[in-house]
């Protein structure tokens, strides 16, 4: 992915954005659990950011998705994660599939606003008792007519206590786990939906996590993206820009953490010398420096692929893998460096710590993402027939 005058003009846009409109205010945010979510979407709807990759008949910029990994990662520059999270959500996690795979129809009524800005998406897959493991979902979509009548709960759906629609994973019929599943926009305002108390959360403050439950609710089938019990297929897809993503959304964060951690062991002196002196402390700076480029490299080799039209699964899969990794050590590592200051809560070390701890899990745990590369790779052991 090389990138253009087109991609840093885009970047210049959105630094801006975040040291003007974010930045500013994420310490407020974060002491108050959320951020004026509407606002900020409709503000990013008018610059264009939330429709980069989204077909132009829906409002959107028509881009490949290496503009919105620019995008995603010049967010990432954030000083919480929360707020990110929520915009990335909107535009890599719950509309991917609406804007591939959906009726012209589905697109206007529901992701034209997503891009304007005006409407705000969720993704509702993960339940109580089926996280990484998507094929165990059981909430059910039955036929009734022309509607499907949907019964069941979701947890730990970002967006879910302002969403206006959740992209929604169901159960449609069948006993095969791969084939009998359906992705469904579900209207928030239908009877029968309800979204839970906010769940409180180690880190990603600012943004809005909540369980979401429906009991009875009737959505016209026309609301399904592509056939019926292709939902697997098409998550699998949709998980591939989540997945590219994540990586996307951590490398500056990454950057800020050691960035900011150079400036505090300058600083600060140990036994009559700054701590940066100690060759243990500059050479593993440095260390995690590299390991940053070595993800940026691995992504943005993921994200040409996937422009290419290539089947991006296994380079995916690693970036996710290796994000989440490097989001455990690197804060880790760093907030060692600012001792019992990077315990306090006050400090960016301490906040980066809990924010980038989830990029190992949502989106496909890292044992997940092992599994999904050990498979293509060929190496997975086989199953042994169980003698009755």
């Amino acid at each position: 992915m090389k990138l253009t005058d087109e991609h840093r003009e885009l970047q210049r846009t959105v630094r801006h954005f975040v040291e003007q409109e974010l930045n500013p205010h994420t310490d407020a945010w974060e002491a108050a659990g959320s951020f004026p979510i509407r606002d900020l979407f409709e503000r990013l709807g008018e610059l264009g950011l939330l429709g980069i990759s989204k077909p132009e008949h829906c409002g959107g910029l028509g881009l490949d998705f290496s503009y919105e990994t620019v995008f995603l990662e010049t967010l990432g520059a954030a000083h919480c994660g929360g707020v990110p999270l929520s915009i990335s959500v909107q535009t890599a996690m719950a509309t991917p599939a609406l804007a591939r795979f959906a009726h012209k129809e589905l697109q206007e009524e529901f992701l034209s606003a997503a891009v304007r800005g005006e409407a705000i998406a969720s993704i509702a897959v993960s339940e109580p008792g089926a996280g990484s493991d998507v094929s165990a979902i059981t909430t059910t979509a039955v036929a009734d007519g022309d509607d499907y009548i949907i019964n069941g709960s979701k947890m730990w759906i970002t967006n879910a206590p302002h969403a206006d629609f959740f992209c929604t994973l169901v159960n449609t019929g069948g006993d095969k786990a791969h084939s009998n599943k359906s992705l469904i926009i579900v209207p928030a305002k239908l009877p029968g939906v309800r979204v839970g108390n906010r769940l409180h959360k180690m880190g990603m403050r600012s943004s809005e996590t909540a369980p979401v439950f429906f009991d009875n609710v009737r959505v016209p089938k026309r609301f399904r993206i592509g056939e019926e019990g292709s939902g697997f297929l098409l998550q699998m897809l949709q998980f591939q820009e989540e997945r590219l993503a994540g990586a996307a959304l951590t490398l500056m964060g990454l950057e800020n953490c050691i960035t900011a951690t150079i400036d505090y062991v300058r600083e600060r002196e140990a036994f009559g010398a700054p701590l940066l002196n100690n060759q243990t402390v500059h050479f593993s700076l440095a260390e995690m420096q590299t390991e940053v480029e070595c993800l940026r490299a691995l992504t943005y080799r993921a994200v040409t692929a996937y422009i290419q039209g290539e089947d991006v699964t296994t380079l995916a899969s690693m970036a996710k893998l290796k994000s989440g990794r490097l989001t455990r050590s690197i804060p880790d590592q760093c907030l060692q460096y600012w001792g019992g200051m990077g315990y306090m809560e006050e400090t960016p070390i301490n906040r980066a710590y809990r924010d980038l701890r989830l990029t190992a899990i949502g989106g496909g745990a890292d044992e997940v993402m092992l599994g999904i590369i050990c498979k293509l790779m060929g190496i997975l052991p086989s199953r042994k027939k169980i003698q009755p």
